[in-house]
């Protein structure tokens, strides 16, 4: 009877060191992939990057269910403040609205509605489409504010009609969506669909002289119809806008821009911001190349971003941040950023008076 109690003693002793054996080996295996793969599982030990604030407001929270990680996300915030984040290795997005973060929703779900703009550049969709790159024969299709007329476009805004103009490379609202400035050419001498036609016909000729002929008879064509639309200046690029004052010239590289500057349009070249009135607000050092912009109200204020790092004319620098953007709480102009903060393993948000 001894015998048969100390052989299950033994027994359980074995299975219970088993048992034990297994368990440490499994987090010993655990912690050794972790290491391996570079995973962190103190992400709470580590310090808060600089950028962090005393009032930061919780953006989104990337632990929970989801267990997402922010260095393979991008973040987009929506005209109306909604926040969507995309999975860079997988066709998933997330939207973000009062810190509560649902998904994942694929490309074409209809609760992705509102996001176009933000999911694609290309995407015509919104006021902020801003250029003519499509391939499409309508490259506007889709734009609240142009329309095809014939072989040209109109632009309707506040009830108002501008054109029609032969093409239109950029376009721009403001915020509040009560001005907007593009530029425009009334004229072109060929269309895409002409100048398909005349290639084709150029190969079918048989003979150089055939050629000659059909490169004299065009060229006739096309002085015609430049004299016809206007003369040379016709085909020249022009701004056409709803702003009082505005004299810039936008052949000289000037690109506009409705993001700088809150509720309102500017223009940037290789050197400079300007206004529409062609009023230089600030000046861009070798140093700033390449930076993303923002100015204040009062244009007394200027902030760049460029590789993380968001820097202010008052000699303030902050690392270690992205997604820098203005916006309007309260009635008051902010330039908000995120950054991310291991502590509570979210994405986090800061405001600056500005």
């Amino acid at each position: 009877m001894k015998r048969a109690l100390y052989f299950i003693l033994i027994i359980s002793f074995i299975f219970s060191s088993s048992a034990t054996s297994q368990g440490l080996l499994k987090k010993v295996s655990k912690s050794m992939t972790d290491e391996l793969l570079g995973r962190s599982n103190n992400k709470s030990n580590q310090p808060e990057p600089a950028s962090a604030c005393a009032d930061a407001e919780l953006v989104m929270d990337m632990g929970g269910k989801l267990q997402l990680d922010y260095t393979e996300l991008t973040i987009s915030i929506s005209d109306d403040g909604r926040i969507l984040a995309k999975d860079l290795h997988a066709d998933n997005y997330y939207i973000v609205e009062n810190g509560v973060t649902a998904g994942p929703f694929k490309p074409g779900d209809k609760r992705l509605k509102g996001f176009e703009s933000v999911m694609s550049h290309n995407t015509y969709t919104d006021s902020d489409s801003d250029t003519d790159t499509d391939t499409k024969k309508n490259s506007w299709e889709g734009n609240p504010y142009i329309t095809k007329s014939g072989d040209k476009f109109l632009i309707t805004f506040a009830g108002k009609s501008y054109g029609p103009y032969a093409r239109i490379n950029n376009i721009k609202v403001t915020k509040s969506k009560d001005k907007f400035a593009a530029v425009v050419v009334e004229n072109i001498v060929v269309t895409a669909d002409q100048g398909d036609a005349m290639d084709k016909a150029m190969k079918e000729a048989k003979t150089d002289q055939e050629r000659i002929d059909l490169a004299m008879k065009y060229a006739a064509e096309m002085q015609q119809k430049m004299m016809q639309g206007g003369g040379p200046n016709s085909m020249l690029a022009k701004l056409i806008t709803n702003i009082p004052g505005a004299t810039l010239d936008p052949n000289y590289g000037a690109n506009l821009n409705n993001n700088m500057k809150y509720d309102d349009i500017l223009v940037t070249s290789m050197d400079k911001i300007q206004d529409l009135n062609g009023k230089t607000i600030h000046t861009v050092t070798s140093e700033q190349a390449g930076a993303d912009f923002f100015i204040s109200s009062d244009n007394t204020r200027t902030a760049w971003y460029s590789y993380g790092t968001l820097s202010l004319s008052d000699k303030t620098t902050l690392p270690e941040l992205f997604n820098p953007l203005l916006m309007k709480v309260d009635g008051k102009i902010y330039l908000a950023y995120m950054y991310y903060s291991p502590k509570k393993n979210s994405i986090m948000k800061c405001k600056i008076p500005f």
